[in-house]
């Protein structure tokens, strides 16, 4: 398996708790990728604990939102880690900056298959947070593996869907797919061509004046001393453009009207993507599925604002549905 150089000193966005011990862990999932992760305990716990895996937003790393969540969760009981997916961050996998539905799918199971073995933890009490892009993921791996018994997906949206369909379904034709596969193809020729892949999306930098809502919203977090992380790749030069061709051609969450465990759907009322858990929410069976919305907040307000996030219904669902 592939050798990580792990950062020693605490380098997050958020300041550390004296209330959680923490310190840096790694794993490996089935395609042979070792993850880098950030474990936080709760101080002077006793017993087997409950546990929780997190990770996101897309283009982020440990170190901000999902650090953030893992870190307050264990303030509050429970044994977390925070985890840079596959070839993101201090995580393992080449090239750099991929994505992949199936890999980071994976990435949440194989975040399971560790917590199942601490001695620490309680094997039948384990949960798992996704934020944006990788709320979509956790739905899709909470549809998967049945030893995940709660899962919270924080102002998620559905990567797969956008790249299909456009944001808001504003690109949903044959037509306007086509003409995606036709360009995306294109680069891979040029990129082989040129032995280096295209590095796109991220945040635009610098922001145009007529830039949409949303997009000032990521502006305002990304690259602002808010959320700007060296090594988050939406803080930097974006990620590898070919990559969306699997996202447009492999949907997730096909099955997620089959998620017998519970699952808690959080979005801000301005969000521009809560469109995305309001229909996730519909597709989803049984008493034990909530959405929550959250007045008044917008897109990333739910990634590190402590007073919006509402910490203390996540804490209360989790504890309710990991017994």
């Amino acid at each position: 398996m592939e050798v990580l150089q792990l950062t020693k000193e605490w380098d997050k966005t958020f300041p550390q708790s004296p209330r959680v011990n923490h310190r840096k862990v790694t794993f490996y999932n089935r395609y042979g990728i070792t993850l880098a992760a950030d474990l936080y305990e709760p101080k002077d716990a006793k017993g087997p604990l409950p546990a929780l895996a997190v990770s996101g937003p897309f283009g982020a790393v440990k170190e901000q939102s999902s650090g953030l969540y893992a870190q307050t969760m264990a303030e509050r009981g429970f044994l977390t880690i925070a985890f840079d997916p596959s070839y993101t961050g201090e995580s393992g996998g080449s090239p750099r900056y991929v994505a992949s539905p199936d890999i980071n799918t994976e990435d949440f199971q194989a975040a399971v298959d560790f917590l199942s073995v601490q001695e620490q933890v309680d094997p039948q009490r384990i949960g798992i947070i996704g934020i944006c892009g990788w709320g979509g993921m956790a739905l899709n791996a909470a549809a998967l593996d049945t030893r995940i018994k709660g899962t919270v997906a924080v102002t998620m949206y559905d990567m797969t869907r956008v790249n299909a369909k456009g944001y808001f379904d504003a690109e949903d034709s044959p037509e306007a797919r086509q003409e995606k596969r036709r360009a995306l193809n294109a680069q891979r020729t040029l990129d082989y061509q040129r032995g280096t892949y295209a590095r796109a999306g991220g945040v635009v930098d610098p922001l145009p004046e007529d830039a949409p809502f949303f997009v000032k919203d990521y502006y305002d977090y990304y690259k602002t001393e808010r959320g700007y992380h060296p090594r988050s790749l939406n803080s930097n030069d974006g990620w590898n453009v070919t990559s969306s061709l699997s996202f447009l051609n492999m949907p997730i969450l096909q099955y997620s009207s089959e998620i017998t465990s519970a699952v808690l759907l959080v979005h801000g009322e301005k969000a521009h993507s809560c469109y995305f858990s309001r229909d996730a929410y519909e597709k989803l069976t049984g008493d034990n599925k909530e959405l929550l919305i959250i007045p008044g907040a917008v897109h990333t307000d739910l990634y590190d604002q402590a007073e919006i996030i509402p910490f203390d219904r996540i804490e209360a669902f989790l504890r309710e549905h990991l017994r």
